[in-house]
């Protein structure tokens, strides 16, 4: 059967915020071991866009501005916040606008989702960019084996 490119287009659609949940769980599963084990209590939360408290708060012109976002108590920090009433510490990555960022580059979807993931839980640890680096590609080498 001969196929168009029409057809190679048909029913195809971006994914949903389940499939981007489930994208963001085999990244982090992906992570390296002993990087995932300092992160126990951080809740990986995927959301269409920022909320607009979020967009005020940074001065964002557009919530297309944000990937992702740390919100809590950074490591560096922990200890000088009581505990009473307070959150979990949460990754949040933005769907629509790392859909918009993938869709104007030419990196795997995966691997944008690697570099915000690594990135946002990087504030919790304090770590630094080369340190981060150093954890995504050791992300890659995990993901191309």
């Amino acid at each position: 059967m001969n196929r168009t490119n029409k057809d190679l287009w048909r029913g195809l659609r971006a994914p949903s915020l389940a499939d981007f949940e489930e994208l963001a769980e085999a990244v982090y599963a992906r992570l390296p071991a002993r990087f995932r084990r300092l992160c126990d209590h951080v809740v990986i939360r995927v959301e269409d866009f920022p909320a607009d408290d979020v967009l005020k708060e940074m001065e964002l012109e557009s919530p297309f501005d944000i990937l992702g976002l740390f919100t809590g108590v950074g490591l560096p920090q922990d200890g000088a916040v009581a505990e009473t009433g307070r959150l979990p510490n949460m990754v949040h990555l933005y769907r629509r606008p790392i859909l918009d960022y993938w869709a104007e580059h030419e990196e795997a979807l995966g691997a944008i989702v690697i570099h915000v993931l690594v990135h946002e839980i990087g504030h919790h640890f304090g770590l630094s960019d080369d340190d981060m680096q150093r954890i995504e590609n050791e992300s890659d080498a995990v993901q191309n084996r």
